[in-house]
């Protein structure tokens, strides 16, 4: 079901099927917006990214800030790296 307040969904059933196992809205509309195109592969490893562990603290603060995780000014740097990766 189409709900004004949220991004466009180009997969809406996967979307939906998604938040119903518990995604997050934002976890489950990326998912369902890299799926919905058959030449896109969101399994397949993409981009160059550093290796999280290679990252410092306070690289590992600004991006865990971009996200938004709750309680990252108490993290130490493995709970950031576990935050980042699960959000």
């Amino acid at each position: 079901m189409a709900d004004k307040n949220r991004p466009s969904i180009k997969d809406e059933e996967t979307y939906e099927a998604l938040r119903e196992d518990g995604a997050s809205k934002e976890k489950a509309a990326r998912i369902a917006n890299a799926q919905a195109s058959d030449d896109m592969n969101p399994s397949e490893k993409g981009g160059k990214a550093s290796n999280l562990e290679d990252r410092t603290k306070d690289e590992l603060y600004a991006r865990a800030q971009e996200l938004d995780i709750d309680g990252r000014s108490k993290m130490d740097k493995d709970v950031l790296i576990d935050a980042i990766r699960n959000h």
